[in-house]
């Protein structure tokens, strides 16, 4: 874990968060700032600084944090439809340098997004 890390002081518990799920490997919780009526982060445990320093080692975990947005859709009642999105790097908007996917629904996305 990274010291400076939001998102580590949150898996610490340095900061509170409004979890939603949580196993050994994957977390999910509210987005402090919504940009949908649903918006929730989900976020390995391991520290990796966002999808490009992903290793073959990570596959799994990529794969958990994909399933458990999915289950998190179904029971939030996004049926109608949802986004999940990863940025990576500045110019496309990550500001958090952990890994982390939004769940986004509630509402019509549009296209393109941003």
């Amino acid at each position: 874990m990274s010291q400076d890390c939001i998102f580590c002081k949150i898996l610490r518990g340095d900061i509170p968060a409004s979890l939603l799920y949580e196993d050994s490997d994957v977390i999910a919780f509210k987005d402090i700032s919504p940009e949908a009526p649903t918006h929730i982060l989900v976020i390995p445990r391991k520290h990796i600084s966002g999808p490009a320093a992903l290793t073959e080692e990570d596959k799994d975990l990529m794969g958990k944090l994909v399933k458990v947005g999915v289950d998190l859709a179904k029971e939030f009642g996004l049926s109608d439809g949802y986004r999940l999105v990863m940025n990576d790097g500045k110019r496309a908007g990550q500001t958090v340098f952990h890994l982390h996917m939004h769940l986004l629904g509630g509402r019509t996305m549009t296209w393109p997004p941003g």
